[in-house]
């Protein structure tokens, strides 16, 4: 029985998948792992009552499995991992933090309106520490083998990518050639391919945070 996830879909288009990363993280997990799955497209502007029933935060994504509806991607991923062990993506310990200071760095850099206020420099200092672990330890965060942390950070990127290029004419130095090989690397999965949202709906997410 193929398990039920529900994603955010697009503002204005609820047919077509959404922008938020989160949810594009539990897909990915579904797709590398191979497990069948629907897709239950959220109109966060009005969710549908069955969704809130089952869920009365009104988070995506939020996972039935073992008929339970689950939320939060952290734990939506462990649970995965639990239930369906192969292939595995589980990251060791000591790699599991690897970027976790990157969203956050850029949410900040996107919303600035002052330039002097280093949060350019911080996102920079984050994504160059980055590029010196994958030298170290890549293709991939944990080596050879995508693992869950991977897929947590690919969303993000994309979203990095877009609104950075899209509200700030800003791209990733090209100095930092290890990040860029991982991002390509990342990207051009049939995984990702399948669950990334387009570029017009990743702007338009961002579009209110960045005028605000």
């Amino acid at each position: 029985m193929a398990l039920e996830v529900s994603v955010k879909a697009a503002a204005g288009c609820p047919e077509v998948l959404g922008d938020c990363p989160f949810s594009q993280r539990a897909l990915l997990t579904l797709e590398e792992k191979k497990i069948p799955h629907k897709v239950h497209l959220i109109n966060l502007a009005e969710k549908p009552q069955w969704f809130l029933e089952v869920n009365p935060e009104g988070k995506v994504p939020v996972l039935k499995i073992d008929e339970k509806w689950v939320s939060d991607s952290d734990v939506i991923v462990e649970k995965l991992e639990e239930k369906y062990p192969e292939p595995s993506l589980a990251t060791p310990p000591e790699f599991a933090s690897v970027g976790s200071k990157i969203f956050g760095a850029f949410v900040k850099f996107l919303k600035s309106k002052d330039p002097s206020d280093g949060s350019e420099q911080a996102l920079l200092d984050e994504l160059k520490a980055l590029d010196k672990h994958l030298k170290a330890h890549g293709p991939y965060i944990a080596g050879e083998k995508i693992t869950a942390v991977d897929l947590s950070l690919a969303p993000k990127l994309y979203h990095l990518d877009v609104a950075l290029g899209h509200f700030k004419k800003w791209s990733v130095p090209e100095s930092l050639t290890h990040f860029h090989k991982y991002k390509e690397l990342l990207f051009s999965r049939e995984s990702f391919q399948k669950t990334k949202a387009d570029k017009e709906h990743v702007i338009a997410g961002w579009a209110p945070k960045v005028n605000a």
